[in-house]
C-alpha cells in the first residue's frame, strides 16, 4: 500500500479523523485557558472596580503591566515573571505552545493531508504544567494570604489544583468516555431536588 493510500484511508476513517479534530480542539481550547490566566490575574489584581463585562482597571494596570509589552499577554507573562512567579524558561515553553496552537489553528490540514505531527501530547502537558505553576503560585502568594482561613495552617502546594487546571482535567476526563464525573453530578443534582 503506497504512502498516498494509507493517507487518504486515515483521511477518510471516521474515528481517526474524530480523535484528531478532538485532540486538535482540546489543546486549542488549552491555550485560551493558558491566555486568559495569564492576561486574568494581573488585570484582576489591578482592578478599581468591577461592571458587567468584568474588571475595570486603570493607570496603575498600564504603568505596572501593559507599559512592558504592546501585547497584553506579552506585557503579563512580563509582569509575572517579574514578580518571580515564571523565568525564562517558562516563557519559551509559552513560545512552544503558542506555537503549536498557532500551527494547528492555521495549517489544520497538514494533519489530515500530511500526516504533521505537532508534538501535541509533550506541548499539552507543558501547557499544564505552566497554567499549575502560574495558578498555584498565585493561590499561594495572593489568594491565601488574604484569607484569614488559612492563617497559621501549613499550605500544602502540591495538593492545590487551581480551578483552570481542575477543568482541563474534567475535559479530559469526558473526552476520554469516562461518565463518572456526569453520574457524580446527576447524583448531585437528584439530592439537592429531593431536599427541596
Amino acid at each position: 500500500m503506497s504512502a498516498n493510500t494509507s493517507k487518504w484511508e486515515e483521511l477518510l476513517t471516521p474515528s481517526i479523523v474524530r480523535e484528531k479534530l478532538i485532540n486538535t480542539s482540546i489543546f486549542i481550547t488549552a491555550f485560551e485557558v493558558l491566555k486568559q490566566s495569564i492576561v486574568d490575574r494581573p488585570r484582576t489584581f489591578f482592578a478599581e472596580g468591577y461592571d458587567k463585562d468584568g474588571p475595570i482597571v486603570g493607570a496603575e494596570y498600564e504603568a505596572e503591566v501593559l507599559s512592558r509589552n504592546k501585547s497584553p499577554t506579552y506585557a503579563s507573562l512580563d509582569w509575572i515573571k517579574h514578580l518571580g512567579a515564571i523565568d525564562d524558561s517558562d516563557i519559551q515553553a509559552f513560545e512552544r505552545i503558542k506555537n503549536t496552537r498557532n500551527s494547528l489553528a492555521h495549517e489544520l490540514h497538514r494533519i489530515f493531508l500530511e500526516g504533521a505531527d505537532f508534538n501535541l501530547v509533550e506541548r499539552f502537558e507543558e501547557l499544564v504544567a505552566l497554567l499549575r505553576k502560574i495558578e498555584v503560585w498565585w493561590v499561594v502568594n495572593f489568594e491565601i494570604p488574604t484569607n484569614q482561613d488559612f492563617d497559621e495552617q501549613e499550605i500544602d502546594e502540591e495538593g492545590i489544583v487551581p480551578g483552570p487546571v481542575l477543568m482541563l482535567q474534567m475535559m479530559l476526563e469526558v473526552v476520554s468516555g469516562n461518565e463518572e464525573l456526569l453520574n457524580h453530578y446527576r447524583k448531585g443534582a437528584s439530592n439537592a431536588e429531593a431536599a427541596r
